[in-house]
Order: C-alpha cells, then structure tokens, then sequence
C-alpha cells in the first residue's frame, strides 16, 4: 500500500515508467491518497499506470494524522467517517439523554425529503453525522432502515421544537451562512458556494417569515398561533464569514479553528452589548423586512 498526495503518486508512476519498470513491478495493491484535490480521471491514471485501487482519504495531521474518514476499495463512492475515534469518546451520550437542556439536531430524510427532528435520548454518533452530511462528500448515514443527509436542507435550523417544547419565548439565531452578499459570482467554485448559502437559508427565512406574517394576523384565543407570534428572534452574525470562501468550510488548521472561536466570542460580546436590554422585551431582528416582495 502507498499513502501519499495523488500528484505524488502520478511522479512515482512516470518515474518508474523512465526506468523502464512495469506496471506492478512493485507488488502494490492500494492506494490512500488524499490531501490535495483530485479528479475522477486522476484516480483512473493513477490506477491505471501503477495497477492499484485508489481510495481518497481526508486527514487532519494536527489532529491525528491520516484517519479522519476514508473511502472503501469496494464502492470509491464517499467517504466514511471514522466515527469511533471521535464523537463516541468526546460526547457522553448517556448523560446527553438525562441533561435538563433540550437539544434538537435535524436531519433530512433522503427518500421523503422530509427533516427529522432528534430530541435528547434519540441522539447518537450517527445523528450528528447525519446531520452534517453534505452527499457531494459523504454517503448518507443510515437511522432506522431510512437514508439521511445534512439537516440544512431542511431546517437551519428547525424552529418548530423550539416554539413548541420551550417555554423561552426568546430565540438567538447563530448565523454562519451570510444571508447577503455584495455582487454576483462568477467562478463556479464561487457560483456553487453561493448556491449553497442559499439553499441552506432558504428553509431559515421561510419560517421567519411565517413568525412575522403571524404577528400581524394571529388572535390571542388561538395558542398555537400565538406562540409562534410572540416569539422574539434575535441574530448574532459576523462581517468575518462574508469575507470566507467555499475553501474554508474544509479548513482544519488549529490557527483557523482558533480564529473561528475568538470571533464567534467577540460577535457574541458585541451582540450582548448592543441588544442585552431587548432579551425578555422584544425582537432585535427585524423580521417585517422579510415581508417585503412576498
């Protein structure tokens, strides 16, 4: 087996071809290549010229090296997450069912296109893959015999358990997705970055919406319109993310983690300065804005 970058692998391949030695000369079997990437047609050159099954592999060396997640030689259709090494030993998951805090992770049923809502004692390691299964990446993690992508296309999050099994009437929306952007993409790297905030901010705006439609219309007889009227939204948000390209959601350097935390600490204090007085009062979003054009 070689590990190694697959333009590394293609400069071993040539350079065995100048001298002169045969495919399989080497008696190699596999490659786990990763680290760069790479295309369809790199993978058949690459099988093709050193006679090997080349499996793609995304590694965090500042973490543990090579075993973040890898494909298997049997489908070379996404990669599989080496769970075991890291939600189970970082998250007490037997605690997370009897914590007083409620939790609601969503995930999207692939067959129904439907969101599921997983509460506390039904939240599991594959839970929170499903919910950040984006399948360009990775293959859909299975729950309960149904197939599930990244929660995003659905809900983003979901605000329904939060108005219905919470008694806070107050909701801090923690945006990473820019809802606006300056101009007009160009490349398709950008193009498809922009689709991607779109797409997950769509299903968000649509139940904002919903809140400030209720607001003008709903009667205090009604309780469930009611709830979902005298709900106060608020939104921490941050220039910086505007400012990040589709490169940086892949981006696991420790400097860049750490930069991520120090200013999702300051947007925090800058929100906790500018709006503490509206917590328990009233909206600091203004959510009539949504309205205009619909």
């Amino acid at each position: 087996m070689i590990a190694c970058t697959p333009s590394y692998a293609l400069t071993l391949a040539d350079a065995m071809a100048a001298r002169g030695m045969r495919r399989g000369s080497l008696k190699l079997r596999y490659g786990v290549l990763g680290a760069e990437p790479w295309t369809e047609a790199m993978r058949d050159e690459i099988e093709e010229k050193l006679g090997i099954t080349a499996v793609n592999i995304y590694g965090l060396s500042e973490v543990i090296g090579p075993g973040v997640s890898n494909e298997c030689v049997e489908e070379k259709n996404g990669a599989h997450v080496f769970e075991d090494h890291f939600l189970v030993e970082v998250v007490d998951f037997d605690r997370l069912t009897r914590a007083p805090i409620k939790l609601f992770v969503t995930a999207t049923n692939v067959r129904t296109g439907r969101g599921r809502v997983f509460r506390n004692s039904e939240i599991t390691p594959d839970v929170l893959l499903a919910s950040a299964c984006l399948p360009t990446m990775f293959q859909a993690i299975e729950i309960d015999g149904e197939s599930y992508w990244d929660g995003g296309y659905s809900g983003n999050p979901t605000i329904t358990p939060l108005v219905r099994e919470c008694r806070s009437q107050d909701t801090i929306l923690v945006q990473i997705n820019p809802v606006e952007r300056s101009g007009s993409p160009r490349s398709a790297r950008d193009i498809l970055n922009r689709l991607n905030e779109v797409s997950f901010n769509a299903v968000l705006l649509k139940e904002l919406r919903m809140i400030a439609l209720l607001r003008q219309v709903a009667h205090s007889n009604d309780c469930e319109s009611a709830k979902w009227a005298d709900m106060r939204i608020h939104r921490v948000t941050s220039d910086v993310m505007v400012g990040l390209g589709y490169s940086s959601k892949l981006n696991a350097e420790w400097e860049f983690l750490s930069m991520l935390r120090d200013e999702g600490r300051r947007a925090a204090q800058a929100f906790l300065t500018d709006h503490h007085e509206d917590l328990g009062r009233r909206s600091s979003l203004d959510l009539d804005e949504l309205l205009e054009g619909v």
